[in-house]
């Protein structure tokens, strides 16, 4: 798959502090890509410098093959975290100033802002101004605004910010679907649930560096351990404990379960593998759960983050 987006040996410094440094990220065409890190990592310095907002004292950025440069604005759509509607202005007449602004024409504008407005259910918002609506309501002007002039990059920084679990859905769908419809995103969240049910590939910045990226199912084949969540019923609970505790690795697990059981994590070596631990355990009693337990993107956060805050 082409890249849209590839940002080579970025680096910034304000002053002694490097905001960001040497970080390299390429962002597949039709991708939706999760950028993360802790506060104040340096994820806010680089999508700046991907909108231009910034320059980057040390390397290069590319959009769509060619070196990012001034007209590249109209090919970018960015929602921020920190949010820029004019309070005083009503709805219509802003959604349709900033449509202008990013190069749509009136009559074009107009015909956009009533599909996104029927769409996402606000036509009667239009007269209203910003600030008599609710953090959520302006949200949802603002996802209109970044996405009307369909740009080829998408950045969205914290896009559910201010939303209820209901909205948060309906934004999520509809950022979907712009991938569907062949939009490239760049995601920054700090829910990891989110992560999971957008993204296809994941950036992960910590303390100015990028420690860890790839498409998310790689990512969590490096990291799982080969453990499996198991559930047996038996005659002869601590028996059989002793007996799997002589052959594997084993730990306490805690999962529901309509079921009285012996509840186990078992870590399996190299040279054993889940057929055979399945086929024994079967021998053994009834096995009501068999999971292999897969690293989610916040215990890789989490993991990664620890061990590279202890280096």
């Amino acid at each position: 798959m082409d890249n849209l987006l590839e940002v080579k040996g970025a680096s910034k410094k304000f002053g002694d502090f490097t905001a960001l440094n040497n970080v390299s990220i390429t962002v597949p065409k039709g991708s939706i890509y999760g950028l993360l890190g802790p506060n104040g990592a340096g994820k806010t310095t680089l999508i700046r410098i991907i909108n231009q907002i910034t320059l980057p004292d040390t390397g290069d950025v590319f959009l769509d093959g060619e070196p990012l440069k001034p007209s590249h604005i109209k090919d970018i759509g960015y929602l921020p975290e920190e949010r820029g509607l004019y309070k005083s202005m009503k709805v219509g007449e802003q959604a349709l100033y900033l449509a202008q602004l990013k190069g749509l024409s009136k009559s074009v504008a107009k015909e956009r802002l009533k599909y996104w407005f029927d769409r996402l259910e606000i036509g009667d918002w239009w007269n209203k101004k910003i600030q008599e609506l609710s953090k959520g309501m302006a949200q949802k002007i603002q996802f209109v605004v970044t996405v009307l002039h369909e740009p080829k990059l998408l950045i969205f920084d914290e896009p559910f910010s201010g939303f209820d679990p209901i909205n948060a859905n309906l934004i999520k769908d509809e950022i979907l679907r712009l991938r569907e419809n062949g939009a490239t995103v760049i995601f920054s969240t700090h829910r990891m649930e989110s992560v999971e049910e957008l993204c296809d590939d994941i950036g992960l910045i910590h303390k100015s560096n990028k420690i860890l990226d790839g498409k998310i199912l790689d990512v969590k084949r490096a990291y799982k351990t080969n453990t499996f969540e198991v559930g047996i019923k038996t005659s002869d609970m601590m028996g059989l404990k002793i007996d799997l505790e002589s052959k594997f690795n084993t730990a306490p697990a805690s999962f529901k379960s309509l079921n009285d059981e012996l509840k186990l994590n078992i870590k399996l070596s190299k040279s054993q593998n889940s057929n055979d631990l399945l086929n024994y355990l079967i021998t053994k009693g009834d096995v009501s759960h068999f999971v292999e337990l897969i690293p989610s993107v916040n215990d890789i956060f989490i993991q990664t983050v620890t061990e590279n805050n202890l280096q």
